[in-house]
């Protein structure tokens, strides 16, 4: 029995019968996603993590598809590269030394997930920040990134920023 007939058998039993439909669908989105060299995307995430960290907006948005966008923990998204930058801005803004590490890249298909840390200081309290997030990008054939939904905590941000220690 091959993996995918296992998989299948597998759902019928956790999900019924109700729930065979989205096996083919997700072999079908598998099959026609665009999949890329894991070493071009550690790349692309090697040189997203060093845009970050020249605290130019400009370059940031460079990695976004012209019609691009990021969401931030399920805020409006920043469309297109001139909002990309004007979201880089914000934080370049309240965190004026801020030093980005990529911990580690995942990828499916086009889909990657990019996981991040950041240290700095606070702008308005001059306090110590390290906080941790992730984007997950949808690539384009360009590698360039068509749309980022990005996540951090920013509730430990804030407290981090009212001065508990990171």
């Amino acid at each position: 029995m091959d993996r995918r007939c296992a998989l299948k058998i597998s759902g019928l039993a956790l999900f019924g019968v109700a729930g065979m439909a989205s096996f083919p669908q997700a072999e079908t989105k598998a099959e026609n996603s665009m999949p890329f060299d894991p070493k071009d995307i550690k790349k692309l995430a090697d040189a997203y993590t060093a845009a970050w960290n020249t605290g130019t907006p400009e370059k940031v948005a460079g990695f976004f598809a012209e019609d691009g966008e990021i969401v931030i923990n399920r805020g409006e998204p920043w469309r297109g590269r001139a909002a990309v930058a004007q979201m880089a801005s914000g934080f370049f803004r309240d965190v004026p030394d801020m030093k980005l590490v990529c911990d580690g890249v995942r990828c499916a298909g086009s889909h990657v997930v990019y996981l991040w840390t950041f240290t700095g200081h606070d702008a308005k309290t001059g306090n110590a920040l390290k906080v941790h997030g992730w984007e997950e990008w949808d690539v384009a054939v360009d590698l360039k990134v068509q749309a980022s939904s990005g996540w951090f905590d920013s509730d430990d941000y804030a407290r981090q920023a009212a001065g508990a220690m990171p």
